[in-house]
């Protein structure tokens, strides 16, 4: 019971990872920015519970293809389409992103202050 549990487990995460993956700007894999990838968090806490559950899986994440969170460089082009429009890609899903980003408990406020802090524009 317990390793078909595990394996569970495992296959859901391959399946979070997958959805991960982005047509999009290049990621800088450099230690620096994973590094810090790795260890933002929004200081809102329900910003902070919503990222964990919901961001933090693919954003911190080299390999997966998603623009790192804080990586001002990765985000440029997409921050420069516009707020309401990251937030359309997101809600509605775009290349790997999946619809809503997993973020079943988010608001529209909830996407716009998360985006602003993956795009390093806003510490949230």
């Amino acid at each position: 019971m317990r390793e078909g549990r595990t394996m569970l487990a495992a296959a859901l995460l391959g399946v979070v990872v997958a959805g991960c993956q982005s047509g999009g700007a290049p990621v800088d894999l450099s230690g620096d920015a994973l590094a810090r990838a790795q260890v933002l968090t929004p200081k809102d806490a329900r910003l902070a519970s919503l990222y964990a559950q919901s961001c933090k899986a693919c954003h911190t994440v080299a390999d997966t293809g998603a623009p790192l969170a804080g990586d001002r460089a990765a985000w440029e082009a997409r921050f420069a389409k516009g707020l309401p429009a990251l937030v359309q890609s997101t809600v509605g899903g775009l290349n790997g992103m999946p619809a809503g980003g997993q973020c079943f408990a988010c608001t529209p406020a909830d996407y716009e202050a998360l985006i602003r802090f993956l795009a390093g524009r806003d510490p949230a």
